[in-house]
């Protein structure tokens, strides 16, 4: 899913918050050490998502033939 930038800044100020960008980045930032972790990381968490099932949206009433 993409968000145009438009799409994000509203509902940002409608919460009274703001799109804040930092101007540097930090001095003790490892590139290297980032790109391993995403790398190692990022692949569980999207597998962690249950499968996708037809079903019922309600949790009382069960699902129709």
């Amino acid at each position: 899913m993409a968000y145009t930038i438009q799409g994000v800044r509203k509902p940002l100020a409608r919460n009274g918050w703001s799109w804040q960008v930092p101007a540097r980045r930090a001095m003790e930032r490892d590139d290297g050490v980032v790109a391993g972790r995403v790398k190692k990381v990022w692949p569980c968490t999207e597998d962690s998502r249950r499968p996708v099932e037809p079903g019922s949206s309600s949790r009382t009433k069960p699902d129709s033939p």
